[in-house]
């Protein structure tokens, strides 16, 4: 099975988080449900180097503060993901979508409403314990 490394962001702003809806996808598994942002780590950077980079592609955003907070391995049908997640800050609350069709700012009450791509549920639940 392939196995496949990213990193996610916490993003919280005040007393809400930044969800983000992933664009339609051929795996419906992955089609238009929402998660936490970030992406792949490449070849010679660090977790950290990688969200950095990742959150300025996707969302035009500077993230500091980046602090360790779980890690989610989860196997899909056809491939292992393992997400190394961290709490971020920012300064803004305004983005840019590159790599999403729809991001919000959502309450921590609001965040078990949306339909959230399975590796993502545990950092909900991480976040409502």
């Amino acid at each position: 099975m392939k196995k496949i490394e990213v990193v996610a962001a916490i993003i919280r702003k005040n007393d809400n988080f930044l969800c983000c809806q992933r664009k339609k996808h051929k795996l419906t598994y992955l089609s238009e449900r929402w998660e936490f942002p970030g992406g792949k780590i490449e070849a010679g950077e660090s977790k950290t180097q990688a969200l950095t980079r990742e959150i300025d592609e996707e969302l035009e955003m500077k993230i500091y503060d980046i602090k360790f907070a779980l890690t989610v391995v989860h196997n899909y049908i056809d491939f292992e993901l393992t997400m190394h997640v961290f709490n971020v800050k920012t300064n803004k609350d305004k983005f840019k979508l590159h790599a999403h069709q729809d991001a919000i700012w959502a309450p921590l009450q609001e965040l078990s409403k949306l339909n959230w791509a399975a590796a993502d549920i545990p950092i909900v639940k991480y976040l409502q314990n």
